[in-house]
This record gives structure tokens, sequence and C-alpha cells, in this order.
């Protein structure tokens, strides 16, 4: 799986896990340069509270593309270490 955004791979993998139908990418696929920490904070019921990512790629910035969760709730241990995208961002195999 592929994560693309302003035509370019900001991540990729082969082991990705889908949760409500995003997938999310094992940590070390993302390309780090493109990821800048973002001071926004959500909760989800069963999931915990998510962190999120704004996007930089070349000059064009899409805050809070990605997400991921800091901490997970037992439930959803298998999204720990994991990062998924909504904004634009395109997810293809």
């Amino acid at each position: 799986m592929k994560a693309i955004w302003n035509n370019t791979v900001i991540a990729e993998s082969d082991e990705t896990v889908v949760v409500e139908n995003n997938h999310y990418f094992p940590a070390e696929s993302i390309k780090k340069d493109f990821f800048k920490p973002s001071s926004t904070h959500t909760t989800c019921p069963w999931k915990g509270v998510a962190s999120y990512y704004t996007l930089e790629v070349d000059g064009q910035t899409n805050e809070d593309a990605a997400w991921f969760y800091p901490e997970v709730s037992e439930l959803a241990r298998g999204i720990k270490g994991r990062v998924a995208f909504w904004k634009g961002v395109q997810v293809t195999d």
C-alpha cells in the first residue's frame, strides 16, 4: 500500500492494518521528512487519544492529515505504532 499526497509517496508498506476503513501504516514506513508534529488531539471512545501530523510536501501544507495513537486501548492494540491518513491523502495499492 502507498499513501500519496501532492503527487508524492509519503508512506509505503505491505503490512498495513485496516480499522474502520483506514489503512494504518507502520510508523517506520512513513517518510518522516514530510511529517511535522501537530498540537491537535482528538479522542476516540474505543481507541484512545489521537495525535496528529501536518504534512509538508513541495511547499504545500496539509494540516492534521495523518494521525496515530501514542497510547492505545486494549481493544486497539493492533494499531499501536501505526499512522493513518485522511484529508485528501490517497491510499492505494
